[in-house]
């Protein structure tokens, strides 16, 4: 858990991802926990501050939009809520089918997109 919270940490610092990216898929490989609980637990870690000094070092550098981040903050609040509720109401084989696919249609996109 040490390690995968310290690679989570440090690719979410570098890229911007962690939880999605790297949390989950351990928890569910490495422990065996189910799509539920590894997305569950991914978001408890997000519950505290965990990036705040990564968000601190691109300030400094004047690469963090105050007023983007609150007003993202305030919707990812109540999107969080109401896309757990959605989740916890599908099927742990279908919930993990889609988080995979999100992945893979986000890393295209990323790779071969403008």
């Amino acid at each position: 858990m040490l390690i995968t919270g310290l690679l989570a940490g440090f690719v979410s610092g570098a890229m911007g991802v962690g939880g999605g990216v790297i949390i989950v898929p351990a928890l569910v490989f490495l422990l065996g926990m189910t799509q539920h609980e590894a997305q569950g637990t991914s978001l408890g870690v997000l519950a505290v501050p965990v990036v705040l000094l990564g968000a601190i070092n691109y300030y400094k550098n004047g690469y963090l939009n105050l007023k983007f981040a609150l007003i993202l903050a305030l919707a990812f609040f109540i999107g969080g809520y109401l896309g757990s509720a959605t989740a916890i109401a599908l099927p742990d084989r279908l919930l993990r089918k889609i988080f995979g696919g999100l992945i893979f249609v986000v890393s295209l996109k990323m790779i071969f997109g403008k």
